[in-house]
């Protein structure tokens, strides 16, 4: 969107902490003999959720080493740290103050992330506050127009349609108009179990330098009540500490990630995962980039297809599709709850008091390293909250709350979408509603778990046994008639009515519990 601008004074050029490359639209056409570029670190991007503290950490950090980084570059940035005292605490003002200090008649920024923002940032204009010019985010391989021309017509949107057309696009994995391979798919080649005596590669660490240290302490003072810890601190933080940690990835793990992407175990918190979706979602990655690399990978007989496959659908493909899920929807995406869950999110979801062995270490994990791989998000931490019937946007907010990655565009299709299915099938086929014996198949948990996950029903039964079957039954009438769901509703209209009571009996006992004091079986 362009709002003019006039081309002879000092523009203000407006980065924000998600916008951390020198190849942002915004930059690429500034001039550094004239422009001044804003980073500021306002109070109100903190505090709309109760950000986890190693994500502010991690996003206050970067964003002050990108600003040394324009710096030598020779750009003239404006930075305006949390704790300085003129700071106002919100964006649209903060970008107000600069342009009057600058004497810029005009402000230019790349197209923020999140629809908040961008009513935020076209408000300037409206306001007549200031000539403001909206850039394309052209980080991305599909533009929201483009998605929207893509889904234009069709009855329904899948991800795997629309990821053969990112992959015809990119030519990623192609042998001319055909996959490599023969298919456009191994996810099935995916779903191996952990096996006993394996080895992992730990993700690279970086050991906290000065301005990292500084902004540790900062936010130890000014976010003591938010979740999660603090230390130790090993996200990379620059450029090139995430194009190491990458290439770290790909020689030691990429082999095996594929194999084994859905595995979960209990003292083994990254087994083959990459642990780099929060560096390319502040930009300090390019998606291209690293999908060619691991193309690179496979070609030199390094990685097996599979694995390379599995890596580049989840960047071109569902990261893309997500985003473009968003856009297209607007705002009231986040109001979607096509079952009417309303249960308030349980304390242990920030505790982790919990005696489901699976859900506490998840939840563990998520508060000592704000980071968790999809499978622990989907299917343990995600399913239990749809299963329960929690509030859809509550589940959201801390999904955005708790995980550095973790940014509205990216999050909330996955939530109420993916996750809880709280779209109704827009962006899901199905819901991702699992028992106990899928957790059981895909890691240890249940071998330290209090409850028995072979139970079925009764005391000492694993609760995702009973709720899974419950929620199926609620909801029959919304998900009665989905064809990936008719052999779970044979198999439950097959259970005599002494189970199906049972069953029911056990679910409604620990929904109450939930809605009391945390003192019941799940807590």
């Amino acid at each position: 969107m362009n709002c003019g601008g006039d081309t002879l004074q000092s523009r203000l050029i407006a980065v924000l902490g998600d916008q951390l490359s020198p190849h942002i639209s915004s930059l690429r056409f500034a001039d550094k003999s004239r422009d001044v570029i804003l980073m500021a670190e306002v109070s109100r991007e903190t505090k709309y959720v109760p950000h986890h503290k190693k994500k502010i950490a991690f996003i206050l950090s970067a964003m002050r080493h990108f600003a040394r980084e324009l710096r030598v570059d020779g750009w003239q940035v404006d930075y305006v740290r949390l704790d300085d005292t003129e700071n106002t605490g919100a964006l649209s003002s903060e970008i107000e103050r600069a342009a009057q200090k600058h004497s810029c008649a005009s402000v230019v920024i790349t197209e923020p992330g999140e629809w908040r923002l961008l009513n935020c940032l076209t408000s300037l204009h409206e306001r007549a506050v200031l000539d403001t010019e909206i850039l394309d985010d052209d980080r991305f391989i599909c533009s929201p127009n483009a998605f929207a021309a893509w889904a234009d017509g069709r009855k329904q949107m899948r991800m795997e349609h629309f990821y053969r057309e990112m992959r015809r696009k990119t030519g990623l994995l192609m042998d001319g108009n055909k996959p490599v391979g023969g298919k456009w798919n191994f996810d099935a080649e995916n779903r191996k179990p952990p096996k006993s005596g394996m080895s992992f590669p730990a993700p690279l660490r970086r050991n906290p330098d000065a301005i990292t240290r500084d902004v540790l302490a900062l936010v130890e003072e000014r976010f003591a009540d938010h979740f999660g810890t603090l230390e130790p601190f090993w996200f990379a933080v620059t450029r090139d500490a995430a194009e190491a940690a990458f290439d770290r990835f790909v020689d030691a793990a990429l082999p095996s990630f594929g194999d084994y992407q859905d595995a979960m175990l209990r003292d083994e918190k990254y087994l083959y995962h990459a642990v780099v979706s929060l560096y390319l979602n502040i930009g300090l990655l390019d998606p291209l980039d690293i999908c060619r690399r691991v193309e690179r990978a496979y070609h030199d007989g390094h990685t097996p297809l599979n694995a390379a496959e599995g890596f580049i659908r989840q960047v071109i493909g569902w990261r893309e599709y997500v985003r473009g899920i968003y856009w297209l929807q607007g705002p009231e995406y986040a109001d979607r709850n096509v079952f009417g869950h309303s249960r308030p999110l349980p304390d242990f979801f920030w505790t982790g008091s919990t005696e489901m062995a699976c859900v506490r270490a998840c939840v563990e994990q998520t508060r000592d390293e704000a980071y968790a791989h999809h499978i622990q998000r989907l299917m343990v931490t995600g399913n239990f909250a749809m299963l329960a019937g929690v509030n859809p946007r509550e589940v959201h907010e801390w999904y955005l709350a708790v995980y550095a990655d973790a940014f509205e565009w990216v999050e909330l299709p996955n939530t109420l979408g993916m996750s809880q299915f709280a779209d109704g099938g827009l962006l899901a086929s199905k819901p991702y509603a699992a028992s106990g014996n899928y957790i059981n198949r895909m890691s240890d948990f249940c071998s330290g778990c209090r409850y028995t996950v072979r139970e079925k029903t009764g005391p000492e039964a694993c609760p995702f046994n009973y709720l899974y079957w419950d929620f199926l039954a609620r909801h029959r009438d919304k998900l009665g008639n989905n064809s990936r769901l008719m052999q779970p509703y044979r198999i439950w209209d097959n259970f005599d009515d002494a189970r199906r009571g049972a069953i029911r009996n056990d679910a409604r006992q620990l929904l109450r519990e939930l809605d009391g004091p945390a003192t019941g079986r799940a807590a």
